[in-house]
């Protein structure tokens, strides 16, 4: 009765599914006509003669840690192992379908040649062991479905691998195919054994999973062969690969006589391999690829609340209570129509056991293509992942993720409630690892992740992941002093380039190498990359307050040809998370977030926007100044509270947008007119330009000797040999973004009180400059957001030198580039003086006092030629008298301007339109 296959007998005896012999006993052997073509040596099916029963389903599934004691009779036994979600418990059974309807019947009485899951085992596969295998004298082989390879193989294959694989073989076959390797500095460091090391590592550290990096396959000749029926056919040979393992684990806890008084009794022990080498564009996935598996890197851009999916029903009857468990098949439930027990068989008496089923942890993420290998003129693809267990909540959206796993194709019904499917086909991916990162961007801000980002053994030990920070490194290296890790290798590279006392200028220069100059604009934005500290502050210097950002945000505006959208494309392609958009193509919702309807659940769902999916990152805006007036007032609670309130649809939230903006912007005549402010230059409003940081000018000005030397630097790209005044001394891509990710991840600078009176002193120093003694009026030339901004700027200076504290130098030079942005931006071109208000209000000191110098002599003017106000003036006539005493030329929009601001104050009265307009003085005004 445990064979699915098995049906209760009805009244007479005979089952219920079918009354004629389910083998024809006239063909000799119980072979059918047709079942030659099946006994071909060459057929995955075809098995000795004379077998009887080539597989055995094991009773209870393999535990590796026993219990010390067994229960006591008729007590409860141990739960059974939780099966695999991320492997659908029908491959089995579709296998067995499609296989027991072209397989040839046994002899009469016989067993049949295919081993069935029984129904009352867990595992949704077969789990055999080594002790299971047949003898070496038993001519039995048990192949896998659709496969040309054994049980026995792929036990005895792994189980070499996991023994004896050492790093050596990964180098010399790394070498062979002329890629990056890890060098071996002594012989001891090649012959360590790679694999016995992950295994004591995951039962110190108490983890379950195995990542399996499958080139080291490729390395070692005996498994070969094993790597290619892994990515043929990984529903068949994973679950064979998880029992090896836990078999391995076992051995190794006898050899090594280690502790087993530990709860790992219901410990399902994975393996999750992954490619790394062989990763395609998700354009190329093709029905050749189903079933099979693939690895694909992509942007995620969506990811659903966790998903209780059911993953074995049970059932109770009411009458009797007996009791039966049932696996879920292609997603739906058979339910039995009526009691097994033959004693009771009561039709519709079998109900479901919410409490009782098991479920796994499900979501759908949404991948999408990232923008440097979109094909031009064509829209991004999208694929759908399927995570289950350990990976969910593993991908947020905005992360870059290289995903592992089976490439599935799913009939589409037309009718939920009808059999009949459309010849369409939907395809997902379900993932069996997730790869984050990549080895030349940014590591991410850690102080945007909370702590339960990540799952307690959800990364796994073995990998690309041996190196994360999140893994304790220290458990898993038992002869940590025998060798030194590659992870510190680079960590002393980086500390010894952070002691060159050229540092600065060094990683200046890394930064866009290929641009010339513009080393000022350089320093800002390496700044940018490093950041401040994000932190909350409360009254008393505790935490819990509000916080306050520790990004920062640049803004480049010049004449075009000035290399202001190479350097943003730059610090794009080493972002973190980030996201590359251009003013006149981005909405607010596009920038923001907007409400969709899911396709799977019909249900209104939120979109991330850019700056959204940017949070942590560097979010870059280039044609900043040809945004809508809509779109730009999304920005000013991003750029300060660093956060996107919603309200939509029945959507009210608040999304995080933790990033820093790099925004580049053209003037509005396309030329920078140095005698406008930068205001009334990039058409932006002063309180969007007041929230970045720093502010530069990129102008492309006249003169002789730059201009020859910025051609030679052009002309020499082109050369095959290298310029002599190419820049020699710079660091690679990969170590830059290295040595900025150390930072970001490690240093948590902090300020001293030294450092804290040189800011004090530097910001009252930028407030006197105001001080005018020729007017009372007082210029603007620091605000608060300035002391803010150099603290943050000081903060990434001293994360630069790997400083735990902000020191006097750091303060200095933060000031400094303060001091050097405001003197291109803020400073008024009529007087030449530094003036805030040129940014905050977009219009200084000097432009008040002319403004109303120039109201006066407007109502002086209407006084005299209206005879104090007794008759109106033209329009016209006012302004070519007004134009003939000036010395300074008005222009006919200040002279609207300033008429306008007379009528709100009541001053004058405006009468008529156009060219017959007239301007009358109010009386009492003269």
């Amino acid at each position: 009765m445990s064979s699915p296959l098995a049906f209760p007998p009805s009244d007479d005896g005979t089952p219920r599914a079918s009354r004629r012999p389910l083998f024809n006993p006239s063909t000799p052997g119980g072979a059918t006509p047709g079942s030659i073509r099946f006994n071909d040596a060459s057929s995955p099916l075809a098995f000795p003669e004379g077998s009887s029963s080539p597989m055995r389903q094991p009773e209870t599934p393999r535990r590796l840690f026993r219990p010390s004691s067994d229960p006591p009779s008729g007590g409860p036994t141990p739960r059974s192992v939780r099966p695999r979600a991320d492997l659908r418990s029908s491959a089995v059974r579709n296998n067995f379908r499609r296989a027991h309807s072209n397989m040839p019947p046994s002899t009469p009485g016989g067993e049949d040649r295919i081993a069935f899951p029984s129904s009352s085992a867990a595992p949704t596969h077969p789990t055999l062991s080594a002790q299971e295998l047949p003898s070496a004298d038993d001519t039995v082989e048990r192949l896998a479905w659709g496969s040309t390879f054994t049980h026995r193989e792929v036990f005895q294959a792994f189980s070499d691998f996991l023994r004896n694989f050492k790093a050596k073989y990964r180098t010399v076959f790394d070498r062979e195919r002329r890629v990056p390797t890890q060098v071996v500095a002594r012989p001891a460091d090649g012959e360590r054994l790679v694999y016995q090391g992950y295994l004591k590592t995951m039962l110190i550290t108490d983890q379950y999973i195995l990542n399996l990096d499958l080139i080291d396959l490729q390395a070692y000749a005996p498994t070969k062969k094993l790597h290619n029926a892994l990515v043929k056919f990984p529903e068949e040979v994973v679950p064979m690969l998880d029992q090896c393992l836990a078999d391995a684990l076992e051995e190794l806890v006898q050899t090594e006589g280690m502790d087993t008084d530990r709860e790992h009794l219901d410990v399902a022990y994975r393996v999750r391999p992954f490619i790394s080498d062989d990763v395609v564009n998700m354009r190329e996935l093709n029905p050749s690829d189903t079933d099979k598996l693939v690895a694909i890197k992509g942007l995620v851009i969506r990811a659903t609340p966790i998903i209780p999916d059911m993953s074995e029903a049970f059932f109770r009857c009411v009458i009797c209570h007996h009791t039966m468990q049932v696996q879920i098949d292609r997603g739906r439930i058979s339910e039995p129509d009526r009691c097994p027990r033959q004693v009771c068989a009561s039709p519709g008496s079998m109900v479901l056991i919410h409490n009782r089923s098991s479920f796994a942890d499900r979501q759908v993420v949404r991948l999408q293509e990232t923008p440097d290998v979109v094909p031009a003129g064509q829209t991004p693809h999208t694929v759908s992942l399927a995570c289950y267990d350990e990976l969910v909540d593993i991908g947020k959206p905005g992360d870059r993720v290289i995903v592992t796993g089976i490439f599935r194709a799913v009939p589409v019904r037309s009718n939920p409630r009808q059999r009949a499917v459309k010849a369409l086909f939907r395809t997902y991916l379900d993932v069996l690892h997730i790869q984050r990162g990549a080895p030349n961007r940014l590591g991410l801000d850690a102080s945007t992740r909370e702590d339960g980002d990540r799952r307690v053994g959800a990364m796994g030990v073995g990998g690309e992941d041996e190196d994360d920070v999140a893994l304790t490194v220290d458990a898993e290296r038992q002869d940590e002093e025998e060798e030194e890790t590659r992870a510190k290798q680079m960590e002393a590279t980086l500390k010894e380039i952070s002691q060159r006392p050229d540092v600065y200028e060094l990683l200046a220069r890394s930064l866009a190498p290929s641009i010339w100059e513009l080393e000022d604009v350089k320093k800002g934005i390496l700044l940018q990359l490093f950041g401040g500290t994000n932190k909350s502050v409360a009254n008393g210097g505790g935490g819990g307050g509000p916080r306050y950002r520790g990004d920062i945000n640049v803004l480049l505006v010049g004449d075009p040809g000035t290399s202001k959208s190479q350097i943003l494309q730059y610090v794009h392609k080493i972002a973190p998370r980030g996201v590359y958009t251009s003013g006149k193509g981005s909405s607010a919702v596009g920038l923001t977030a907007y409400v969709t309807r899911d396709p799977d659940s019909k249900q209104l769902v939120l979109e991330s926007g850019a700056l959204v999916l940017s949070d942590g990152g560097v979010c870059c805006i280039d044609e900043f100044d040809k945004m809508s007036d809509a779109t730009r007032s999304v920005l000013h609670e991003v750029m300060e509270q660093q956060t996107v309130s919603i309200a939509k649809a029945g959507i009210i939230t608040t999304l995080n947008a933790r990033t820093s903006i790099l925004a580049a912007a053209n003037p509005v005549q396309s030329k920078y007119n140095p005698k406008w402010p930068i205001t009334r230059n990039i058409d932006l409003p002063p309180t969007l330009i007041s929230r970045f940081d720093l502010v530069y000018l990129v102008l492309d000005n006249i003169d002789e000797s730059t201009d020859r030397r910025l051609a030679q630097h052009l002309v020499g790209m082109y050369l095959e040999d290298k310029p002599e005044s190419a820049a020699t001394d710079i660091i690679p891509v990969e170590t830059l973004t290295a040595y900025i990710s150390y930072a970001r991840t490690k240093i948590q600078p902090r300020l001293t009180e030294e450092a804290g009176n040189e800011l004090v002193t530097e910001y009252v120093a930028l407030r006197k400059l105001g001080a005018d003694a020729r007017s009372s009026e007082r210029r603007i030339t620091a605000t608060t957001r300035q002391l803010e901004s150099m603290i943050r700027l000081s903060e990434a200076h001293a994360r630069m030198r790997f400083s735990q504290l902000v020191e006097l130098e750091d303060v200095k030079e933060a000031c400094r580039l303060m001091r050097e942005a405001l003197r291109t931006s803020a400073t008024d071109p009529t007087t030449g003086l530094l003036d805030m208000d040129l940014i905050n209000t977009g219009s200084g000191a000097g432009q008040r006092r002319a403004r109303a110098d120039l109201k006066r002599e407007v109502t002086r003017l209407a006084s005299e030629m209206g005879a104090g106000g007794a008759r109106a003036v033209k329009w016209t006539e006012l302004q070519r008298e007004l134009a003939k005493q000036s010395s300074v030329g008005v222009e006919a929009s200040e002279f609207n301007e300033v008429v306008r601001a007379l009528e709100s104050e009541g001053a004058v009265r405006i009468a008529g339109e156009r060219d017959k307009r007239t301007i009358q003085l109010v009386g009492g005004n003269a």
